[in-house]
């Protein structure tokens, strides 16, 4: 059984529209996960399937799972800031979470633009674990992402419409903290089909080590 909360947590330029959810009978859970969207100005908000998928196997692992939209988004106030802001945002929930798990380990994921932030945060945020699906690592002007410092897992389809599947796979083989890769043969940009062999290797990456 999963316990859900409908949440609006106080964010940088406003509001931050949010979904908490957890395992029933967990008050205090070792970990706490924040899954980010794709991009706000594509149609990108928490409801997104690979965002939930993303979720879900967080709180099916044993973790409280946020999810939320980024300014501008559904209720969320303010505008889209092409990550700068949003990063801001994603810094928001993480210290609710903090606030609510004192002592908690933090995974941070996202997908498309939101694994963007989502990296761009693990700098600054500290997380324990880290998941991208299909990060967007080129196109943006936030300088260079780089590599999360703790463990993480990239997921990527090799018929990404979206982002160029080789221009993701130079990056992490750049990086000097290898992701665990996983390339799903056929699989295109938002996972249609192919969320049931995805979330397979979330569960696997989120058991305890």
């Amino acid at each position: 059984m999963i316990r859900r909360e409908v949440l609006v947590l106080a964010g940088p330029t406003g509001p931050l529209e949010a979904r908490l959810e957890s395992p029933e009978g967990v008050d205090s859970p070792r970990v706490f996960g924040v899954s980010c969207h794709p991009h706000s100005l594509k149609g990108g908000t928490m409801d997104n399937k690979v965002t939930h998928t993303l979720a879900r196997a967080m709180v099916e692992s044993g973790a409280a799972a946020f999810r939320f939209n980024f300014r501008g988004v559904g209720a969320s106030g303010g505008s889209f800031d092409s990550g700068r802001g949003e990063l801001d945002d994603l810094s928001a929930v993480v210290a609710e979470g903090r606030r609510r798990f004192p002592g908690a380990a933090l995974w941070l994921g996202g997908f498309s633009f939101g694994a963007f932030v989502a990296l761009r945060g693990a700098g600054r945020l500290s997380p324990d674990r880290v998941v991208a699906i299909a990060p967007p690592v080129v196109g943006y002007d936030l300088g260079d992402v780089d590599a999360p410092a703790c463990e993480w897992l990239l997921a990527q389809g090799d018929a990404d419409e979206v982002v160029p599947p080789d221009s993701v796979l130079q990056w992490a083989a750049r990086q000097t903290n290898a992701p665990r890769l996983h390339v799903l043969a056929g699989a295109g940009h938002f996972f249609h089909g192919r969320l049931h062999e995805l979330k397979p290797l979330l569960l696997d990456f989120f058991k305890p080590s």
